[in-house]
């Protein structure tokens, strides 16, 4: 028999095994990521309000994405953040989780639609070393301002972007007419939270 007509099946037969166990392990780890968020946020002087799960935010979160399922959403007050939606997304690999932070924009004050934009880290050596600097590129508008905020920079440096897991993601969604501001779960410190609040506060500007 040909191995090489097996190894499929064999990976979809393991898919279809890990990947129930995987989702029945997103509902129980899920609920504590959310909680753990939720007792983080008073740390670092973050007032909330915890959204039912069947609000228009949670919802959002499903438009946006299907296979990302909501975990929790908390409304923020007096920020440029309007709600933040822990969100996951489960495969045969895993469960991977996330933190979206969402802000209601205006997408007609320009001729051409926003791109997404990315923080790209500069380490100190091309073989790994510490964080030494950040840029921002992607959308040319965007990114120019971001790049050109020295205070934003140098709280981002500030926090410990060694250990900070994946990057920092503007995801614009023209269609629902809010703007992502993406990031792994990382409970963010009180300079990571200003620096996200204060690029919410350029995207709400309609840059």
């Amino acid at each position: 028999m040909d191995i090489g007509k097996l190894i499929p099946i064999i990976i979809a037969l393991v898919s279809a095994f890990l990947l129930p166990f995987f989702l029945s392990k997103r509902k129980k780890e899920g609920h504590k990521k959310f909680e753990e968020f939720c007792r983080h946020l008073p740390g670092i002087a973050v007032r909330f309000t915890e959204l039912d799960k069947e609000s228009e935010q949670a919802k959002l979160g499903k438009k946006i994405s299907r296979a990302q399922k909501s975990e929790g959403v908390v409304a923020l007050e007096q920020r440029n953040i309007d709600f933040i939606i822990i969100a996951s997304v489960a495969s045969q690999y895993g469960v991977n989780y996330f933190i979206e932070y969402m802000v209601k924009s205006t997408f007609n004050l320009r001729e051409e639609p926003p791109k997404k934009t990315k923080m790209v880290r500069k380490k100190s050596s091309l073989f790994g070393g510490k964080v030494v600097d950040i840029v921002w590129k992607g959308d040319q508008y965007l990114a120019r301002r971001l790049n050109l905020d020295y205070e934003l920079k140098h709280r981002l440096l500030q926090t410990d972007l060694n250990k900070f897991k994946g990057s920092i993601l503007i995801i614009p969604e023209r269609k629902h007419g809010y703007t992502l501001i993406k990031t792994s779960f990382n409970l963010p410190s009180t300079d990571m939270f200003y620096a996200i609040d204060s690029v919410a506060k350029y995207i709400k500007s309609g840059i």
